[in-house]
């Protein structure tokens, strides 16, 4: 099975055969971010980096997409939504909120977090798990304080 990566490559040619130039330009930058944060951290490009980097550009779009609804930019809105929607096929599905809901309240009764003052505790001990690849940290977070009081 070929790896993330491999297969967005693939994609990158098969976007440029079928002229599909926003396809083609997203997936394009994304190889280039990925090729640019192995070159900063001098490892070689393997699934974890690129899982990472592909979260990162999605919640800066997603940043940028909420900016520009602010200011009224309809056609930048449904850019950055087009270019979401291509990179989160290359994303491992999340934890669904019921089970990202019992992982919380397993995280709490071990680290015996009953302030919002402990969350960066309880964050921390998520961040150990290995389903940590898989949470959504901004929505655990929001979790996180409605269970603490």
């Amino acid at each position: 099975m070929p790896s993330t990566y491999e297969t967005l490559r693939a994609d990158i040619i098969t976007a440029m055969k079928a002229r599909d130039t926003a396809t083609a330009t997203a997936l394009r930058t994304m190889d280039a971010a990925i090729q640019r944060a192995a070159l900063d951290s001098n490892k070689a490009i393997d699934e974890a980096l690129v899982i990472t980097t592909l979260r990162k550009a999605v919640k800066n779009l997603s940043d940028a997409r909420d900016e520009f609804q602010k200011g009224g930019r309809a056609d930048l809105v449904a850019a950055n939504t087009a270019e979401i929607a291509v990179l989160e096929k290359y994303l491992p599905a999340g934890l669904d909120s019921a089970k990202l809901d019992a992982l919380i309240a397993e995280v709490i009764a071990a680290t015996g977090a009953t302030t919002k003052k402990e969350m960066g505790k309880v964050i921390g001990a998520l961040k150990q798990r290995p389903e940590a690849s898989l949470i959504d940290f901004s929505a655990a977070s929001k979790i996180i304080q409605s269970k603490l009081a």
